[in-house]
């Protein structure tokens, strides 16, 4: 809706109307329009004018962003298993398109503890904590 011009179908939605019904009051010159090419155009002015009420647009949010930071420590445990469970997390936390997903592993051989830490989307992190539980249940 730029400029305060809006077309038939915004003005359907916004009075929840049909939108045959608002081309039917454009028509019939009950809803003053302009015509831009195959298209109606309403000005947010006559729109108050038709309505007699103040119209006001909804205001799109931005979607709601969370993150999560997990850091999982797990002792006693071999080589072989640290190097299966930092492919997996690696390798899957790559295939996700658009979306970060960032995996750090940190493995001390002389405590046999890994350290695994995970920053992401919510259901990203959740996600990979499952296939962790899965590998570690094995």
């Amino acid at each position: 809706m730029t400029d305060g011009l809006y077309s038939v179908e915004q003005v359907a939605e916004l009075l929840g109307l049909h939108v045959r019904t608002v081309r039917s009051y454009v028509r019939d010159g009950k809803l003053p329009a302009a015509r831009i090419g195959k298209q109606y155009r309403i000005t947010h002015e006559d729109l108050e004018a038709f309505t007699g009420l103040p119209i006001t647009t909804p205001q799109t949010s931005a979607p709601r962003h969370a993150e999560s930071s997990c850091i999982v420590e797990i002792d006693d445990i071999d080589r072989a298993t640290v190097d299966r469970i930092t492919t997996l997390l690696t390798a899957t936390a790559g295939t996700r398109g658009g979306q970060r997903m960032r995996v750090e592993t940190s493995y001390d051989p002389a405590r046999n503890r890994l350290k695994v830490i995970l920053l992401g989307s919510l259901a990203d992190s959740a996600r990979l904590l499952d296939y962790l539980d899965g590998i570690l249940s094995s």
